[in-house]
């Protein structure tokens, strides 16, 4: 009886996880793209204001996955863009944070002892309230040096501490996959550790030229890539646990 009970909150987790994870990947997802149609359907000084996050000189369909034509903050930050982004990105820092609660309760399900989890728990949650605080303040002009760092600082906060959470976890979870093996799909669990590899040899490699405005099409096009790559762990998950009663 106690195995079963135990056996059921782990399966009720585990549930959760997956459902969040996919709430995780569509409500971003959607949200940035849709901005992204909404910037170049309404040119600049027509009706809304949304065309000035493409620039005046307003030009249909850019793709900035492929040719970096502008950031992702500028698609985001002007109205009425920043009533979908705001909300949708405050959403998904909540979902954040009960992913990486569940997460740990999972992993301590399965090994009491896991000396890593307390870090998962300190880069994951603190990744969500990074988000939080750069979709508040997106979009709010403020003529000043230290508000401006500000704002860049969060944006990295958020980026390192995701990578390093998702690393932590994957290493967490690829250590008790023989205790997970009835739970879990290896194969995608191989894949998440691929992407995240990815993930933190691409940051390592770009790092030095980000500085420079000489590589502001490089910085945009890795900015919405990366971005899909860091959402793309979270659709990951939500197929790497097996659905079951």
């Amino acid at each position: 009886q106690i195995n079963n009970k135990k056996e059921f909150y782990l399966m009720d987790r585990i549930n959760k996880v997956r459902i969040i994870s996919i709430f995780i990947f569509l409500v971003p997802f959607s949200a940035i793209n849709i901005c992204l149609i909404l910037g170049q359907i309404f040119p600049y000084g027509e009706v809304f204001a949304v065309g000035d996050a493409i620039s005046e000189d307003w030009r249909p369909w850019l793709v900035p996955y492929f040719d970096g034509s502008v950031s992702i903050s500028r698609v985001a930050r002007v109205f009425p863009s920043n009533l979908i982004f705001k909300p949708a990105m405050l959403i998904t820092s909540f979902l954040l944070v009960n992913y990486w609660l569940n997460n740990k309760k999972i992993i301590l399900d399965i090994n009491k002892n896991q000396k890593y989890i307390r870090l998962i728990i300190f880069f994951g949650v603190g990744s969500a309230i990074a988000l939080a605080l750069h979709s508040v303040f997106l979009g709010i002009k403020f003529d000043n040096d230290l508000y401006k760092l500000f704002r860049r600082v969060v944006l990295l906060i958020f980026i390192f501490f995701e990578i390093i959470a998702q690393a932590y976890l994957v290493i967490i979870l690829y250590s008790l996959k023989l205790n997970l093996q009835s739970y879990i799909r290896t194969r995608i669990l191989k894949i998440k550790m691929i992407l995240v590899s990815i993930l933190i040899i691409v940051a390592i490699i770009t790092i030095p030229y980000l500085n420079n405005d000489d590589n502001k099409i490089l910085k945009h096009a890795l900015e919405w890539n990366y971005f899909m790559g860091i959402l793309f762990f979270y659709l990951l998950s939500s197929l790497m646990w097996k659905n079951k009663k």
